[in-house]
């Protein structure tokens, strides 16, 4: 704001004793003078920009807090674009593995039904307790990606207190941990953190913990709880029943109510004309690429108990490379949409604050049109 010290002219005002300087005609003159230089404050309300009330540094201070934060988020989605390529080659590598595994022990599984061989894995038995074993992120920022697990688990959990069946859970990532610890009515067994990238290591200690606790009839039913990576803009929270290995299903607990997951169902990737499409297959398994005269050289107890802990390892660790590659496309999702919002709040910002600076440059400059124009009524 200028101040010029330039003499005014002084109106007689009949309501007080003395003169006084009255800026009211001054005020109104310059107002119906120069009305087309100052900015309509009403077309701003009714306009689509966000209503702003603060000064020129606050903007200025909103638009640099906004840039940094555009900086983080684009850095982001690339640290993301980078690390889901080497994921979904892990998850598109270890799904031809542990699909052929899984149809020769339900073929073997079979076969062996004839024969007097006992296999702990495939021993069905009433339900007394099942374990619910989540898997979850480490990191957030990933839209919805861990919430939607974590209301799958709860779901799953209300459906074992309907029917009045026991369960523990078995909390995968730290997102998971840090949510189990806050609920003290959820029985939670083990707290199990991986590293970014899963490895065999890692899937191995699981499937011994979960071997063991099945062996010894501590649980008598496994699901697996976790994202099943379709594509980079797709993936589904699904329900895998790990132990006991049936092809049927058909798991009853002691009162003959069936605890089976009305969602326990299988996704696959498929080309049609040269695109990816998802196909949805229910728990079923076809031997038809397997002899069913097979002979075998060793005893089958011992070509099982060699094949069923490779079994459990597979399963667990493609279901955390799928539940990696699928945080990691949320992410990257996330992350694109908060860029992307960054620069239209950035565009919105600049706006009001150019607006704004017009403003109060014309509004500077009106008062020095009125000093101008006292000055020039003085001279006369």
């Amino acid at each position: 704001m200028y101040c010029f010290n330039v003499p005014m002219k002084v109106f007689p005002n009949p309501f007080m004793d003395n003169h006084s300087l009255s800026f009211q005609s001054l005020n109104s003159f310059s107002t119906s003078l120069y009305s087309p230089l100052i900015p309509n404050t009403t077309a701003y309300k009714s306009s689509n920009f966000p209503s702003i009330s603060c000064g020129l540094r606050e903007i200025r201070d909103r638009i640099e807090t906004v840039k940094s934060t555009q900086k983080i988020t684009e850095a982001m989605k690339l640290v993301s674009a980078a690390k889901i390529r080497r994921a979904q080659e892990a998850v598109l590598n270890s799904r031809p593995f542990a699909k052929s595994l899984a149809e020769f022990l339900y073929v073997i599984n079979e076969q062996m039904q004839f024969e007097d061989v006992d296999v702990p894995l495939t021993k069905i038995r009433p339900v007394k307790k099942a374990a619910i074993v989540v898997i979850t992120g480490n990191r957030g920022l990933c839209g919805g990606h861990n919430s939607t697990i974590l209301k799958k688990a709860e779901e799953r959990i209300r459906e074992f207190n309907r029917i009045g069946l026991d369960f523990t859970v078995i909390s995968v990532g730290k997102k998971g941990n840090s949510y189990f610890r806050r609920r003290s009515d959820i029985s939670v067994d083990r707290f199990i953190e991986v590293s970014s990238f899963p490895t065999a290591k890692e899937a191995q200690t699981i499937a011994d913990y979960l071997f063991s606790m099945f062996v010894t009839e501590e649980i008598d039913k496994v699901e697996l709880l976790y994202y099943r990576f379709v594509s980079l803009v797709k993936s589904k929270p699904v329900i895998h029943t790990l132990l006991p290995i049936s092809a049927k299903g058909g798991l009853f607990d002691e009162n003959g109510t069936c605890v089976d997951a009305s969602e326990d169902e299988f996704f696959r990737l498929t080309s049609k004309e040269g695109k990816l499409s998802v196909e949805r297959d229910k728990l079923t398994r076809n031997g038809e690429n397997f002899n069913l005269n097979m002979q075998f050289e060793q005893d089958p107890v011992q070509i099982l108990d060699a094949i069923m802990p490779l079994y459990l390892n597979s399963q667990i660790l493609k279901a955390l490379q799928e539940s990696l590659a699928s945080e990691l496309a949320a992410r990257m999702c996330a992350m694109t949409n908060a860029t992307d919002n960054a620069n239209e709040l950035m565009k919105d910002l600049s706006t009001v604050y150019n607006r704004t600076r017009q403003g109060k440059i014309t509004s500077e400059l009106l008062e020095i049109i009125a000093g101008a124009e006292a000055l020039k009524d003085s001279s006369y």
